[in-house]
């Protein structure tokens, strides 16, 4: 597989709901951003990527995709594929997701932010990897390192209610949940979505940091009533606000060497001959 083509980048930024409003990163109409390349498609072993931007941000070079790279005729388990297989030619260190969620906790509301600490994988998508080659302890799976500057940055630009740990219960779309999956998982999750499954294995199988910034657009089903024109009100007004989070924690975390255990719970396969061909 020729990757010459394929740009070099510390971060990468996987758009969800949150940001696909503003154009991001133009939305945060910050000056030092500047687009470096645009609707860029790579050949990868899991077929052609969806289009991705390369920008700068203070001198650091990002990639990035809207809405996971999930779209019309591809599965969403060879998207994720072929996003994690570029950022590990290009070189990505740390990558942030981001996107809406629901309640399962009856505690949060709309318009809470959450930096989970943890993941609860109720999706059928199994076994969606690269080559196999490492075993993946799954421990700290969200960079405490990020998630550290995730919170301040959110805090810098938000005046509302942020939480900062809590389980993100990942389950498959495009529907939303029926209250009784919202009361089974009750207890267990905080926040349901249907996105931090696989990226969470996939970034540590090529050796990356992960976390990811979670807006609470609408309440589980079986909790309260919510209204869709509210989803749609946050789709589009709060867009900026969670651009210029993101741009932020990029512009401090580009000043810091990595001091977390990320890579180091990435382990050979002991299955030798099996997956390390």
């Amino acid at each position: 597989m020729n990757t010459q083509n394929i740009p070099q980048a510390d971060f990468a930024i996987i758009g969800g709901s949150g940001t696909l409003s503003s154009n991001f990163p133009l939305g945060a109409k910050c000056d030092d951003v500047k687009i470096i390349q645009d609707r860029m498609v790579f050949d990868t072993p899991y077929g052609k990527t969806t289009e991705l931007r390369l920008f700068e941000v203070a001198g650091t070079r990002v990639l990035t995709c809207k809405m996971h790279g999930w779209r019309s005729g591809v599965n969403r388990a060879d998207a994720s594929r072929q996003l994690f297989w570029t950022f590990r030619e290009a070189g990505v260190k740390r990558i942030f997701s981001e996107g809406g969620v629901g309640t399962i906790n009856k505690l949060l509301d709309t318009r809470d932010f959450l930096i989970p600490d943890d993941y609860l994988d109720m999706s059928v998508r199994k076994d969606v990897g690269l080559e196999g080659k490492y075993l993946l302890v799954m421990r700290d799976a969200l960079c405490p390192q990020m998630r550290e500057e995730l919170i301040k940055n959110t805090r810098k630009h938000f005046s509302g209610r942020i939480f900062t740990r809590g389980t993100y219960a990942n389950t498959d779309g495009r529907h939303f949940e029926s209250p009784a999956e919202i009361a089974m998982l009750n207890g267990h999750a905080d926040i349901v979505g249907q996105s931090i499954c696989p990226e969470v294995y996939l970034a540590r199988e090529i050796g990356a940091c992960y976390a990811g910034l979670y807006y609470v657009v609408n309440y589980g089903e079986g909790i309260k009533p919510w209204s869709h024109q509210v989803l749609e009100d946050i789709f589009y007004d709060d867009a900026p606000m969670i651009s210029k989070i993101l741009l932020d924690t990029i512009r401090s975390l580009a000043q810091q060497d990595r001091n977390c255990e990320c890579l180091s719970l990435r382990k050979e396969t002991l299955l030798k001959g099996i997956y390390d061909d």
